[in-house]
């Protein structure tokens, strides 16, 4: 039997309703396909342990996960720190860390689900955004001098290397060459950032030459977000920096329906080290507890992370029973109905069943 080691970190807010809610559903899941199994370690590392310890993870932290073939991960944040320590401290620590440098956020509306576009129909929005992670407008590069003086300064400093747009371009192309419309779309806002926008722009023109059969384009990102509200299936793979894809992507998920039903991979391609998955929704601390969070989002995650491992038969399974019971049992709050977390999990794990 293929057995693949898992490290689950709820973190904070409703990660820790929506991730169990997904090892749940996966432990139903090996247990109907019966070919594959996950060994499943859990870490209580987030804010919690931050207030025990002054640290958000051990400082070996990375080295305990290295072994691991994927690490599951819920949310971070909490309103009684500020949240450059607590993102810093875990997540964006696991991306750096373990080069995840590929961050992968597909987008569709799913059976059952009304976007709030008004003309918007299954099959009209239908896109994957290519995320780079590891640099960029979040390089972590800066500082701050003159504190609390009149000519207190700080500086945030967007780091593009050619290395880094090299690799993302080339992945994004693959991407969207294995994909049926084989068209990219590169955004960019090199009209305003002449430096290392401009570089972004020249490098994915150079990679664009090894793939003559896909299709692309190049939009400055506030263009591209009207394009993907009024122009919908003018779309279908996005590439775009640390910071401009963290936003379209919040807008791509608000347009399928909810940010309670998207799903992330932080990716190292190379395998070199462990790849992390994650629903976007973030901490949600206005519903934390209530037992209403959408699961949604962790199950679609679990998808990605059965497809990394290989398991792709369970992938498939998991994604169908997802799709049924948006389309035929009642939905969770975000997307209009009542249904509790625990409501959509048990009915998901039917579907599996």
């Amino acid at each position: 039997m293929r057995t693949h080691k898992i490290a689950a970190i709820p973190g904070d807010g409703i990660g820790k309703e929506v991730i169990p809610a997904g090892l749940t559903v996966l432990q139903t899941l090996q247990e109907r396909c019966g070919d594959f199994a996950l060994q499943v370690e859990h870490f209580p590392w987030g804010t919690e342990y931050y207030h025990q310890t002054g640290l958000m993870m051990p400082e070996d932290g990375l080295d305990v996960l290295k072994p691991f073939d994927a690490i599951y991960f819920g949310a971070v944040g909490d309103p009684n720190v500020p949240d450059h320590l607590t993102l810093w401290g875990l997540r964006l620590k696991m991306c750096q860390g373990f080069d995840q440098y590929a961050n992968v956020r597909p987008t569709r509306i799913l059976p059952g689900i009304q976007s709030p576009l008004r003309m918007a129909n299954r099959g009209d929005l239908d896109w994957v955004i290519v995320r780079e992670n590891s640099e960029g407008e979040y390089a972590g590069h800066g500082g701050r001098a003159h504190r609390g003086h009149p000519e207190e300064v700080a500086t945030e400093v967007s780091i593009f290397t050619r290395a880094g747009v090299t690799r993302i371009m080339r992945f994004a192309y693959e991407l969207a060459r294995s994909r049926p419309r084989k068209l990219l779309s590169i955004v960019t806002k090199s009209n305003a950032q002449r430096h290392g926008m401009v570089m972004w722009d020249e490098i994915a023109a150079e990679v664009g030459r090894e793939f003559p059969d896909v299709e692309t384009d190049k939009m400055l990102v506030d263009a591209m977000t009207t394009r993907m509200v009024g122009k919908p299936k003018s779309l279908d793979t996005i590439v775009a920096t640390n910071l401009h894809a963290d936003i379209l992507s919040d807008l791509a998920a608000a347009l399928a329906g909810s940010m309670g039903i998207a799903p992330t991979a932080n990716l190292n391609p190379e395998r070199k080290y462990p790849s992390m998955f994650e629903p976007i929704h973030g901490s949600a601390f206005d519903i934390m507890g209530k037992g209403i969070a959408n699961p949604i989002g962790s199950f679609w995650t679990a998808v990605m992370m059965l497809e990394h491992l290989g398991e792709f038969a369970a992938a498939k399974r998991l994604m169908a029973a997802v799709e049924h019971v948006t389309q035929t049992a009642e939905l969770p709050a975000d997307l209009g109905g009542k249904a509790t977390t625990a409501e959509i999990t048990d009915a998901v794990c039917r579907a599996i069943a």
